[in-house]
């Protein structure tokens, strides 16, 4: 069944899959995976995928694996992990539309995945490859729904989950899921690019598989939720699929999705691809406008949406080349204008995390601003809501009462107590320095302890 390699994005160069790799050995650059396609006849595919929504065999009802001639990088289904994921609803949102000046927006809502986000649908393909080339641990830097994510997905897997997360920049709905998952959960100084460089080091230096987006099979999964919402909507492409973009690896995916989609003649025509980011933390927005889009400019990211609170995307370049396959675009929103988006999303019934509401900004301003990249009332949108609303509660009770601020340092402490419950099973994080070395003797203290205890069976 396997018919992949690993493309160079920049220089082609190509390399089997037998081995953990991130990045080109010749230019430095990302990687693909790719396929030998053979012979792909889109509508006896499209008959199939059919037939398996009525399967009971959990592959056939996960919304990444029903796909599986599309992901044709394993030699036996055995291999495959499942929760199972996708079969995410396309909701009608009529208030919101009415927010955004459209006359219709439907809303892809991924937050109905297992963890409660998109991230879900990445660590099936990720951590399945995990699985193929034997490793017994993964590990990824966060700002929360990647590590509550893989911490779910490697625990189903009988592996040992690794996060790294910046110290007092994650929200408890994130951080409870990375904890009860039983993830070695290590609190970093410094924010999320800080973090992402620091796993770089460490996974170079013992050897633990990486399950960031800088992992080309993690994005395998994720171009799937363009070919389920195809799929949904009996392959008829809207004109727009809107998508909150922070370190990009989302965007990226939903871009190769499509394009293979097109390329194979699932789809006759590729709907534009609009990437927004919160004002704070813009990056791929300040490069695409800077005039010089090959170099990106960095930004210290600073928003409340903290999914995609990033300033460093590793798949910029992937983005971007998303952007120009689909004709699209990548425009930027304040803070304001997600917060607002967000209470007007709460409006529908349908809720999301602060992240996914930069999506619902971006689309009523560009609706609004009448520039070349203007969103027409009559346009055939679709938008991804990538979390769901309870992974950052505290967000939604303060705008609603009033305590929202850009800036502000809050406390969480016992007032009063008694009757303690004693954590027979806690999973402590642990708080440690911006070091590699520190970060290193964290990791194998735990593995030894998990030995000694035998926790992980």
């Amino acid at each position: 069944m396997n018919r992949a390699s690993l493309r160079c994005i920049t220089c082609a160069a190509t390399y089997p899959t037998t081995q953990p790799r991130y990045h080109c050995d010749q230019c430095g650059d990302l990687l693909d995976v790719t396929y030998d396609w053979g012979a792909i006849d889109p509508e006896r595919l499209k008959r199939l995928w059919n037939e398996r929504l009525q399967s009971p065999r959990p592959i056939d009802r996960s919304g990444v694996w029903r796909y599986r001639e599309l992901l044709p990088f394993y030699e036996d289904e055995s291999q495959l992990v499942t929760y199972p994921e996708g079969n995410t609803p396309l909701l009608d949102a009529p208030r919101t539309a009415a927010y955004c000046g459209l006359n219709r927006l439907t809303v892809k809502h991924l937050g109905f995945n297992p963890t409660g986000s998109f991230k879900d649908h990445g660590m099936a393909t990720g951590v399945t490859e995990g699985k193929i080339l034997g490793m017994t641990a993964v590990l990824c830097a966060s700002t929360g729904n990647t590590s509550a994510s893989m911490a779910a997905y490697a625990a189903r897997a009988g592996m040992l989950g690794i996060v790294l997360v910046p110290d007092g920049q994650i929200t408890f709905g994130k951080l409870s899921q990375a904890l009860d998952y039983g993830a070695l959960t290590l609190m970093v100084e410094g924010d999320f690019d800080d973090a992402q460089e620091l796993m770089r080091e460490v996974a170079e230096e013992i050897g633990i598989y990486v399950l960031n987006s800088i992992n080309p099979f993690r994005l395998e999964g994720q171009k799937t939720i363009a070919i389920e919402l195809l799929h949904q909507r009996n392959w008829s492409p809207p004109d727009r699929i809107v998508v909150p973009g922070g370190n990009l690896g989302n965007s990226s995916a939903i871009g190769k999705g499509l394009k293979e989609l097109y390329d194979l003649g699932f789809i006759d025509r590729l709907p534009r691809l609009t990437i927004v980011q919160a004002s704070g933390a813009d990056p791929l927005y300040r490069t695409i406008t800077s005039g010089d889009p090959t170099r990106l400019i960095t930004v210290h990211a600073k928003t409340l949406a903290t999914a995609i609170k990033i300033g460093r995307p590793v798949s910029w370049k992937k983005a971007m080349r998303a952007v120009e396959w689909t004709n699209g675009w990548v425009t930027e929103v304040s803070e304001q204008a997600i917060a607002d988006a967000k209470a007007i999303v709460g409006r529908d019934g349908i809720g999301c995390e602060p992240a996914s509401a930069a999506a619902i900004a971006g689309i009523a301003s560009l609706v609004e601003q009448g520039t070349d990249e203007v969103v027409s009332r009559d346009e055939d949108v679709v938008a991804l809501l990538t979390g769901h609303l309870l992974k950052d509660p505290d967000y939604t009770v303060r705008y609603h009462v009033g305590e929202l601020y850009e800036e502000f340092v809050t406390e969480t402490r016992v007032l009063q107590c008694s009757n303690p419950i004693r954590g027979t099973f806690a999973n402590m994080p642990i708080r440690v320095p911006s070091d590699k070395q520190r970060i290193i003797a964290a990791i194998e203290g735990f593995r030894r302890s998990e030995a000694l205890t035998g926790r992980r069976g």
